[in-house]
């Protein structure tokens, strides 16, 4: 058993809520701009502290005059947008609580939790969200109001509240306490029907407030700039909110992108040009892959490859010399990695707009070397970990002392526990206060005052912890080998024509895998290869892309025992998604999903002879 604390830099308020926050911007620094609003034409209007205060104060009228209440709940279902967080500081300026629900969610799920949470009312992006919580209505007798934000329901409700005073919603702000709850947010499901968490404002402000403090680097400004980033992560999930509360807090610009595809996310980084970005691994790993198949096509792949060696060296050399165990960058390596700056470096840099200098990653566990290029490459990511119930990050890599491959020490205020069984328990501030309507999981997640995570991991002697695993994904063969399959999966996903990969073997012989294509690289592949593109149902079966896959498959494998090593695997002609089913809106596997919908090509894979 091992055990690592980091005390508090910012003490949690005693007194006030989250929406705060708004109104002292406001009384503080007017004109201060706080966020970016978009135009929907590529351009970015600027909202002032002064003019976020009065769109939060209209709003919240509105909802006191249709009928919301001082701890009533309130489901959200839209993408990531502009009136999300309007509409989030004006539930918590009347003492509500906002109930976030993913845009893609069905009726059922969305029955389930707008039924669960016993929410009064709905804020839905379009016509089709209103459409799925009609389809659940039957279900929902709380239910009594849904306003759609593409039908103008901001200015209606301004409207509605135009004859209250400020000072009613004072009052009811000023009734919210640190331990009063901010919002219930229902954890992705990957294992079982979705559970409320209950966050309450103290959760939040220990949480970004400690960050923020941390991590000043990141969110103070240069000389002559504002600190700024682009949300683009679903405001659906802790991380997105998280960041929504950490920057009106710190006073931090942010916009807003609904899509993180590469195509509607990327000019809109060129547009708003923030100065750090928050995202999952996936999206640097996009941003990475992007730029080698641009030097491919342009015959420049191997000075490419090149480059991000350079990197890679100049970034270990770095790290080596923050503790204390080598020198730095040689006078020869310096000289190499300023010349790629110019030809490489610079360029993937303006993929993020050209100002980004930091990235914080959290969700997934990233890649020691793909943190190691960006950071060569002048844009240093700090990797985290956390869970819904740890209101986002628990666990964060320090902006002096980054160990790339590891997911970094406890956030200030918090501490980090291996239980003999190598399971993760966390202790702190940003610790949730329990499960709604479910005492049973409650009990079984805080013990005595720490959060059982079901996450394994090791902590080293500097106390910067290594996720290995999760405790519900452990596979046992039926030669009674246990295998943790998160690093294998990992290090699959890491070739370029990898869209996913699942290791399966529970009760079986050995190790097998199903792995999906990314079909914009595989495109990409093909074309460089003067090839033309057969349907993925004859691709799959292609003998030289299967020999690219089995290539990533044994390098994966290096990383293991024989007995844990993947020994089969198939290629699949469909995808991993959330529409399917198999994939939970943060982009995590459901293993179970997976197993039950590729339960054929699984039994499939013990038929035969192994042959990776």
């Amino acid at each position: 058993m091992r055990q690592f604390t980091v005390p508090p830099m910012v003490a949690t308020p005693q007194a006030g809520g989250l929406a705060d926050a708004v109104y002292a911007n406001a009384e503080e620094c007017p004109g201060h701009v706080v966020l970016g609003r978009s135009d929907g034409e590529g351009g970015w209007t600027d909202v002032t502290a002064a003019e976020f205060r009065d769109q939060v104060l209209a709003v919240a009228k509105g909802l006191l005059a249709q009928g919301v209440r001082f701890g009533d709940r309130v489901a959200i279902m839209s993408r990531t947008r502009y009136e999300w967080t309007l509409f989030d500081f004006a539930l918590w300026s009347v003492g509500a609580q906002p109930v976030p629900v993913y845009p893609t969610s069905s009726s059922e799920q969305v029955r389930w939790m707008l039924h669960d949470a016993r929410a009064v009312a709905a804020v839905v992006e379009h016509e089709d969200h209103a459409m799925t919580v009609g389809a659940a209505v039957d279900g929902l007798p709380h239910l009594r109001r849904l306003w759609q934000l593409d039908a103008g329901c901001v200015a209606e409700l301004a409207a509605a509240g135009r004859h209250l005073g400020d000072e009613v919603v004072d009052r009811h702000r000023l009734a919210v306490t640190p331990d009063s709850v901010a919002t219930v947010i229902y954890t992705s499901g990957t294992t079982g029907r979705p559970r409320g968490c209950l966050i309450t404002h103290a959760n939040f402000m220990a949480e970004t407030d400690n960050v923020v403090a941390r991590f000043e680097a990141v969110f103070a400004a240069k000389p002559g700039e504002q600190p700024s980033t682009l949300l683009f992560l679903p405001l659906a999930h802790v991380f997105g909110r998280m960041v929504e509360v950490g920057c009106v807090r710190a006073r931090v610009k942010m916009g807003h992108q609904p899509s993180m595809s590469a195509a509607d996310l990327i000019p809109d980084l060129a547009a708003f040009r923030p100065t750090f970005v928050l995202a999952v691994p996936y999206v640097f790993e996009k941003v990475f892959q992007a730029a080698r198949r641009k030097a491919e096509i342009g015959g420049r792949l191997g000075p490419f490859e090149k480059a991000v060696e350079v990197a890679v060296r100049h970034a270990e050399a770095l790290e080596a010399r923050a503790f204390g165990v080598g020198p730095g960058p040689s006078a020869g390596l310096r000289m190499q990695h300023q010349l790629y700056d110019k030809l490489v470096y610079s360029k993937v840099r303006g993929a993020l707009g050209g100002r980004v200098r930091y990235g914080i990653s959290g969700g997934s566990a990233m890649e020691r070397r793909l943190g190691l290029f960006f950071a060569g490459a002048g844009v240093t990511i700090y990797e985290g970990y956390g869970l819904t119930e740890t209101t986002a990050a628990a666990v964060a890599n320090p902006p002096e002392q980054t160990r790339f491959g590891t997911v970094g020490v406890p956030v200030p205020g918090t501490s980090v526990l291996i239980a003999d069984d190598g399971e993760i328990w966390l202790r702190g501030g940003q610790v949730f206060s329990g499960y709604l309507n479910d005492e049973k999981a409650t009990a079984q997640a805080l013990r005595e005052g720490w959060l059982a995570t079901g996450d394994l991991g090791s902590l080293d002697e500097d106390g910067y912890l290594t996720i290995t695993g999760r405790r519900k994904e452990i596979l046992v063969t039926s030669g009674g080998k246990s295998v943790s399959p998160t690093a294998l999966e990992d290090r699959v996903r890491a070739h370029p024509l990898v869209a996913q990969c699942v290791a399966v073997g529970n009760d079986r012989p050995y190790v097998a895998a199903l792995i999906t294509l990314d079909r914009e690289a595989v495109d990409h592949w093909l074309l460089v290869r003067g090839r033309s593109r057969p349907a993925l149902s004859e691709l799959v079966r292609d003998p030289e892309l299967e020999a690219e896959v089995r290539r990533a498959v044994a390098a994966a494998n290096t990383l293991v025992s024989q007995a844990e090593s993947i020994r089969t695997f198939r290629v699949l002609a469909g995808q991993f998604s959330e529409e399917a089913g198999t994939l939970t809106p943060s982009m995590k596997l459901k293993r179970r999903a997976i197993e039950t919908a590729y339960a054929g090509e699984i039994e499939t894979l013990y038929r035969h002879q192994p042959h990776v």
